[in-house]
């Protein structure tokens, strides 16, 4: 049977090259390369006789764990696609995404049975549910839903499945303009060379050109890597695929938050070489807690720190190197439609996000209305994009799709939203979201979300969000209010009610009350009037 550029088939290779090694690490729980492949087969089976098949998707609706990535497998063994659901979603986000991913199957930790019974009328596909053991005492039976270990019982470990292909789709959800999330749908090919370097992140050859040459990519080491992103997140997501493709070890944080304590204790017991973390929001627990515990843990394993997906400032890379002097210190740019588009080289100092190589396949586009799309020349402002490997589009969202795929000059390219400008030696210098779009620690807020839940509340009259500076997170979320006649308003009755509907990360931790809302003539907000307004910081309240 021949092999592709997918996933499951490139896993199947390196499992047999070294069986016995360490895969996966998450807490209590430890896997080979065989056993995972193992459980994965087992569990493929089951959804099989479930009448999962290809092209199907499946939720994964689940905290760190070894079965997230048993479900991975199992689910690109018989071509049917993975979806992450985000387990801070509430109830409107939950609907949003069982009704737009028309889901089939969903794997979930026994703790969130309640709230898929609230949102499981909006999937009237989804028949098969799977729950994980996770110490809660929630009631499965009235949801349907079986254990995870005893639906794999009596089910074959062989590995019997029909030929797969390059296009079968790896489904990423991330965050959509109206804030609700959106399907990334990659090609496994595709993916694999944009996010995961190819199969050559640990090798001096570089990408493969075989899907058989992975084997040959495998050191005769294992480096073992953790991610410190939760799974349902791109960045970790991906990490571990490139770290078990390599076959190398991936320890996972089995926390729900990250105590940077407990993360260098992990580190320090699985010896663990390289750390992947999503900018300042995770730097600056894990620099708190080495400034504040000096020489309590044998850390000289340790040999990468690399950050990806979020603002990982000059300031805390600096600080790292205090800590690691011989480390290698990376940030990399990236997003869930893009996959990875390479470091920051340390050129422009004090401008932007950081600074990248141009490539034949990266580049600053033009996206101006009504006109035609077009390569910009040096020292002019564009859009960073990417073509090449990309996505095929959004699922279920062909507009979002043509305004994010576009052609020049006869070739596809993929818009990310940030602005970039084309410099004059040929790099490119990235300026972070054209759009007002606010990133704080990694995840992305959409400023219309958050006000729509504030005008729930009906003390506010009207409102406008923006993004305010956060040493830790980057930015941070803040509201300026004007109230509803003398209505009594205050941050903690706005957040508390907001967590209604919208999750915990995007609820506003400033609050600034004015008399009027800064808007233009025609009523459209005035978005810079409003940061204004926040960053004087002269209407701030408690």
């Amino acid at each position: 049977m021949t092999k592709h550029f997918n996933i499951a088939d490139m896993y199947e290779i390196v499992a047999d090259k070294v069986p016995t090694r360490d895969a996966l690490v998450c807490g209590e729980q430890r896997a080979t390369f065989a056993q995972l492949e193992e459980r994965a087969n087992k569990l493929a089976h089951y959804l099989v006789s479930q009448g999962v098949a290809a092209g199907d998707h499946v939720g994964l609706y689940l905290y760190n764990c070894n079965e997230y990535l048993e479900g991975m497998l199992a689910c690109f063994k018989i071509r049917a696609v993975p979806i992450n659901v985000n387990y801070r979603y509430v109830q409107d986000e939950l609907l949003y995404i069982f009704d737009n991913a028309d889901m089939v199957a969903c794997i979930h930790n026994r703790e969130f049975t309640p709230h898929i019974a609230e949102v499981r009328a909006s999937a009237p596909d989804l028949k098969t549910l799977v729950y994980v053991e996770d110490g809660s005492a929630e009631d499965t039976a009235a949801l349907g839903s079986q254990e995870y270990e005893s639906a794999m019982r009596g089910h074959s470990s062989e590995r019997d499945f029909d030929e797969r292909a390059d296009e079968d789709l790896f489904i990423l959800y991330t965050g959509g303009t109206t804030g609700m999330p959106k399907g990334v749908m990659w090609p496994h090919k595709s993916v694999f060379f944009a996010a995961m370097g190819g199969g050559g992140w640990f090798h001096p050859d570089g990408a493969i050109t075989a899907p058989e040459q992975i084997a040959e990519r495998i050191g005769d080491f294992p480096i073992v890597g953790m991610a410190l992103a939760p799974l349902m997140h791109g960045a970790c997501w991906w990490y571990a695929c490139i770290q078990m493709l390599a076959g190398n070890t991936v320890v996972l944080n089995p926390s729900r938050s990250l105590v940077g304590e407990d993360v260098w204790d992990i580190v320090e017991g699985e010896k663990v070489n390289a750390i992947s973390i999503v900018g300042d929001a995770m730097a600056v627990p894990l620099l708190d807690a080495l400034d504040a515990n000096p020489e309590r843990w044998d850390l000289s394993a340790v040999f990468s720190v690399g950050s990806g997906g979020a603002v990982f400032s000059e300031s805390k890379q600096e600080a790292f190197k205090q800590h690691f002097p011989n480390v290698f210190i990376s940030n990399s740019f990236g997003s869930s439609e893009s996959g990875n588009m390479g470091m920051d080289g340390g050129g422009k100092k004090g401008q932007g996000l950081g600074n990248v190589t141009k490539s034949e396949f990266m580049s600053v586009i033009t996206d101006v209305e009504g006109e035609p799309n077009r390569h910009v020349e040096s020292g002019e402002m564009g859009i960073f994009s990417r073509s090449g490997y990309i996505p095929v589009g959004y699922y279920n969202d062909p507009v979002k799709t043509a305004k994010t795929i576009v052609d020049v000059d006869g070739q596809a390219w993929l818009l990310l939203g940030d602005e970039a400008r084309l410099e004059e030696d040929d790099s490119i210098t990235v300026y972070g979201r054209g759009s007002n779009c606010i990133n704080t620690g990694g995840e992305k807020v959409f400023p219309e979300e958050v006000e729509q839940a504030l005008k729930a509340n009906p003390a506010v009259f009207d409102c406008l969000v923006v993004a305010v500076p956060d040493e830790r997170f980057g930015s941070r979320v803040a509201a300026v209010v004007a109230r509803r006649g003398n209505a009594e308003v205050s941050l903690a009755a706005l957040q508390e009610d907001a967590r209604k509907y919208i999750a915990g990360y995007k609820v506003p931790r400033e609050l600034h009350v004015v008399d009027e809302v800064p808007r233009a003539p025609s009523g459209k907000p005035a978005y810079p009037k409003a940061l204004e307004i926040a960053l004087a910081g002269q209407h701030k309240v408690a």
